[in-house]
């Protein structure tokens, strides 16, 4: 008997929000966000249920699974505007096709190199596509793929070291002789757009009651539709991936009107947050110490291959060193970490490209880890 039990649901609730408060707390520490807000979640809600604190399940947590973290995508997603994709990236975005490629074919390479067990075509699947997207993408492929909690928390934790190593090597790259002499690197420290004026106010939180209740009430609305066509279709478990694309689509027919919203993106951060809560208080501890380290080894061998080929096409095509790192990053650790690389390197007018294109890794994502995971099925 745990010492929270199901039934004590406010206390349990308490600890889910505590948890979550520990991930966003994690990520603003100068020394603890060395590892991610999301592995600090996973891990510390892992040692709550496995000790006896909390149970390994409750009615709590399947509330958070099936109603908070289905809302917390849309509001996620309504800035993924495609057109500003095109009007912004330069040759970044063709680069970052090339990129993604390399990662989609690098998850199904692995897959027939790695012993992945029977779930093997649902990790390549999930990997593949969340590399070029993010945890957004994560979140719908897996449910695509049916995995249940151990097998989402032992997919999820190896991966966010895998994403640190990708992208302290994009990082390293331009400073190794050996290789950067290969390529051209063009000067890219000149903004026109301010981009960092931009980045510093689109992530200031603001909260006016009108907006944000529309933003809430539209999240709802869409996962309504998207659970009816799932269901409709004899398929409920692609409600994610309904939702995923209605918002999207949403979000190139109304730009204007989703980008007056607020408080989206940090309410849905909240959202992942709890729902990354439950998938840790919910993991057996055993399962996830048996196979975390095979699932961290396919990671890293993704990465490396997409780095590997992505600088061998660069080489052939004689593409920029900077645009292909920032292409890369964009198809390997999302958009914000990619807009570090590019300000850490000096490269002011490749900041927004970074963002852009990391916005449309989240667009493309679901399709291709759909398409990895049925191909190999």
């Amino acid at each position: 008997m745990p010492l929270i039990t199901d039934e004590n649901i406010f206390a349990l609730v308490a600890v889910i929000f505590a948890l979550s408060f520990l991930g966003f707390w994690a990520d603003k520490h100068s020394i603890a966000s060395k590892i991610p807000g999301v592995v600090w979640v996973l891990v510390a809600g892992i040692i709550l249920s496995n000790t006896g604190v909390i149970p390994l399940s409750a009615p709590s947590y399947d509330f958070v699974g099936g109603y908070i973290m289905p809302l917390g995508i849309p509001l996620l997603l309504y800035r993924a505007n495609i057109r500003q994709v095109f009007q912004e990236s330069g040759m970044v975005l063709p680069i970052f096709l090339l990129a993604a490629s390399t990662t989609a074919v690098g998850a199904v390479v692995g897959f027939y190199l790695f012993d992945l067990g029977e779930i093997g075509a649902k990790v390549a699947g999930v990997y593949g596509g969340a590399y070029i997207g993010g945890m957004v993408n994560f979140v719908a492929i897996a449910e695509v793929a049916e995995l249940n909690p151990t097998q989402f928390s032992t997919l999820l934790s190896p991966s966010a070291p895998v994403s640190i190593i990708a992208l302290m090597t994009l990082i390293t790259i331009p400073s190794i002789g050996m290789i950067s002499r290969h390529f051209t690197l063009r000067d890219h420290g000149q903004s026109s757009l301010n981009d960092e004026t931009q980045v510093e106010e689109d992530t200031r939180p603001q909260f006016r009651l009108r907006q944000t209740t529309a933003a809430l009430g539209l999240s709802a609305a869409i996962c309504a539709v998207g659970s009816y066509i799932g269901a409709e279709l004899g398929i409920p478990n692609y409600s994610l991936f309904f939702i995923t694309l209605i918002t999207v689509i949403l979000a190139n027919v109304m730009p204007s009107q989703l980008s007056r919203l607020t408080g989206d993106f940090e309410l849905g951060m909240v959202c992942m947050y709890l729902f990354f809560a439950v998938i840790g208080a919910g993991t057996n501890a055993t399962a996830f110490a048996d196979n975390a380290l095979t699932y961290f080894g396919f990671g890293l061998f993704i990465v490396s291959f997409h780095i590997a080929l992505t600088l061998l096409l660069a080489r052939i095509f004689k593409f920029d060193l900077a645009e292909t790192i920032v292409a890369s990053g964009a198809a390997l650790v999302g958009a914000a970490a990619t807009a570090g690389v590019a300000s850490s390197k000096g490269w002011k007018n490749l900041i927004t490209p970074a963002i852009t294109t990391g916005m449309l890794g989240y667009v493309v994502a679901n399709f291709v880890g759909v398409a990895i995971l049925n191909f190999l099925s």
